[in-house]
């Protein structure tokens, strides 16, 4: 295990066959694809792409892989914007961005990003074979977006980090998936720093010893447009509302000319991420809203790296 000293290095290492997915490689016509969720079902890896159609509507489509870089996609989507209520009205601009968290009773859950003309909002769906996929629920008011749950129950209740507030990554709790509350903020834009204008959660929480890493989006506004960017964070495993330490840099940023060049330049931006048992952590990404990439990592690195203290907790810092 090396200690991170400098600020300019990442722990992250790209592939080098990257991007993995573009939009030549889904079998019918779209116009991109990008931000995928992942997980691992029957012993292959399973992304669920984010795809704009040339309509400007997103879906979402199924690809699997037996090693985690080469991906065969589904020749049809696996879920596409409801034509039934009360999912219908919210859904018309298209499904969004999501993220699967899986869970010990064999359930993967779905949290994805509804867009409508009353703006973003997060719902909720679920499947136990990736064939069938039941939606439970919307879960949030507009505006909200970049929804994770945690992998487990905390003091028997479901846990969520998302962005209500279009800046800062909030946590909220639930008996059942369908009514949250008690929400507090958890990460807010750091004045000055490379996540100083809004925050989002990438990926769903991974559990480890010293507490629950949750990866992040830090966005900075330049003359030249956004600039998207990864960084890390470890919260109490108890107590997730307890902020252990943060990345006071960038992990993760745009580099290459597929990141840097797209439909929306100079992004990277995660979401979902294998951990293999050997500690690597799979990370895949979108690159600039127009392909899908990979990155590689080791756990124990990326603790490390979140080791700045919050001087305030929880709060703006």
């Amino acid at each position: 295990m090396f200690k991170m000293s400098f600020l300019n290095i990442s722990p992250f290492k790209r592939y080098p066959g990257n991007p993995i997915l573009k939009k030549g490689d889904i079998p019918y016509p779209v116009n991109t694809v990008f931000n995928a969720a992942a997980c691992k079902y029957n012993n292959m890896i399973y992304l669920l792409l984010r795809i704009e159609d040339k309509k400007g509507i997103s879906h979402l489509t199924l690809a699997r892989s037996d090693n985690g870089f080469d991906f065969k996609v589904d020749p049809y989507p696996f879920l596409t914007p409801a034509d039934y209520e009360p999912f219908k009205t919210y859904e018309k601009f298209g499904i969004e961005d999501p993220r699967i968290t899986y869970f010990e009773d064999g359930t993967y859950y779905i949290l994805y990003t509804a867009n409508s003309y009353y703006r973003p909002r997060i719902a909720i769906a679920k499947t136990c074979d990736f064939k069938k996929v039941e939606r439970i629920s919307l879960i949030s008011e507009p505006i909200n977006k970049n929804a994770v749950l945690f992998s487990e129950k905390i003091k028997r209740k479901f846990v969520r980090l998302d962005r209500p507030d279009d800046e800062s990554i909030w946590i909220s709790y639930s008996p059942d998936l369908i009514y949250w509350g008690e929400s507090k903020i958890l990460l807010s834009p750091r004045t000055g720093k490379w996540d100083c204008h809004k925050l989002g959660a990438a990926i769903p929480p991974i559990k480890t010893k010293k507490g629950w890493l949750v990866l992040y989006h830090g966005v900075r506004f330049t003359a030249a447009g956004r600039l998207y960017r990864v960084g890390g964070a470890l919260l109490d495993l108890e107590n997730p509302e307890r902020v252990i330490g943060i990345s006071d840099g960038f992990l993760f940023g745009p580099e290459e000319l597929y990141e840097r060049v797209g439909d929306v330049g100079n992004v990277v931006f995660p979401c979902g991420a294998i951990l293999e048992g050997n500690g690597e952590v799979k990370l895949y990404y979108g690159a600039a809203d127009s392909c899908i990439a990979i990155a590689t990592s080791n756990l124990s690195d990326l603790i490390d790296c979140c080791s700045f203290k919050c001087e305030n907790g929880s709060r703006r810092i």
